[in-house]
């Protein structure tokens, strides 16, 4: 007759999945993601302010001062946020979200109104996926749940 082998201490923990990478991977992702994000979203918004035009240095200054305030918001929200019950960490990713949405769309020559409502638009779209996935995810105080 066969029987299950025992299993280890560390596979047998109700309610936590194993952690596959290491300190290391954990460190670059936490530093490279939101460079790579605010390099790609500082080239996004300067490609459309230059509107097919040439390529000029306060373009390119725009795109590097863009990444550079997009990636430190983004370490922040991405650091500060979790700390906060799901409420407000739904409402500081409906903020930012919003926000960088609506800057994007401002960079187009569209009217303050309509970036406002598509900042609205995405950032109401955001928050309320966010405080699903949080709301479903956490128990009543507020914890992690697996």
């Amino acid at each position: 007759m066969a029987h299950a082998a025992p299993a280890s201490p560390t596979t047998s923990m109700p309610g936590r999945r194993p952690d596959v990478f290491g300190p290391r991977v954990h460190l670059a992702v936490k530093i490279g993601l939101p460079l790579v994000l605010g390099l790609t979203y500082g080239y996004w918004a300067a490609a459309i302010r230059r509107d097919a035009g040439p390529i000029t240095g306060w373009n390119l200054l725009f795109g590097f001062v863009t990444a550079l305030v997009f990636a430190a918001v983004f370490a922040a929200v991405c650091a500060l946020a979790p700390q906060l019950p799901r409420e407000l960490h739904a409402l500081c990713w409906f903020v930012f979200s919003g926000c960088a949405a609506g800057f994007l769309y401002s960079q187009s020559g569209a009217s303050v109104y309509s970036s406002a409502g598509l900042g609205l638009v995405v950032g109401a779209s955001v928050l309320a996926m966010v405080f699903y996935r949080y709301y479903t995810h956490e128990d009543a105080q507020g914890r992690r749940i697996g």
